[in-house]
């Protein structure tokens, strides 16, 4: 399936708040994130290089997989929804990203009722993303 990256990328002001509570995570090597069904612990933010979602289906198969650039945001449905993640995100080395907690990010949001708007932005992106590739499929 053919997906547009950049819609998994933020609007510069709500990276930005997002940094303000966020913790460093630097890969020297690849590094799994979190993988499909787990559980959402926190949303992670990719400063620098790269990260993959993939999406794999129940008998083992990739069904697609995405590679993410600098700004974007991995992990925001199954945090939004607080269900288990539907994707596996792994960080290329020399990634560098940030992570906010589950109690931070949901602080955040309601201390800031306008940057819950910028995060619905980013969640239509994605679900407009999915449904053009789905479409083609």
């Amino acid at each position: 399936m053919n997906f547009d990256s950049s819609s998994f990328i933020a609007e510069k002001e709500l990276i930005e708040a997002l940094e303000k509570r966020s913790s460093t995570i630097v890969c020297t090597e690849p590094r799994r994130l979190f993988a499909q069904g787990g559980n959402p612990a926190g949303l992670y933010i990719l400063r620098k290089g790269s990260a993959a979602l993939t999406m794999e289906s129940p008998t083992g198969g990739s069904l697609m997989s995405i590679t993410l650039h600098p700004g974007s945001l991995l992990g925001l449905p199954a945090l939004i929804g607080n269900e288990p993640y539907t994707l596996t995100a792994n960080a290329q080395k020399d990634a560098e990203l940030g992570f906010v907690t589950r109690e931070d990010f949901n602080s955040l949001m309601l201390s800031d009722p306008s940057l819950a708007v910028r995060v619905l932005r980013v969640l239509a992106a994605e679900v407009r993303t999915a449904r053009h590739a789905i479409s083609e499929f």
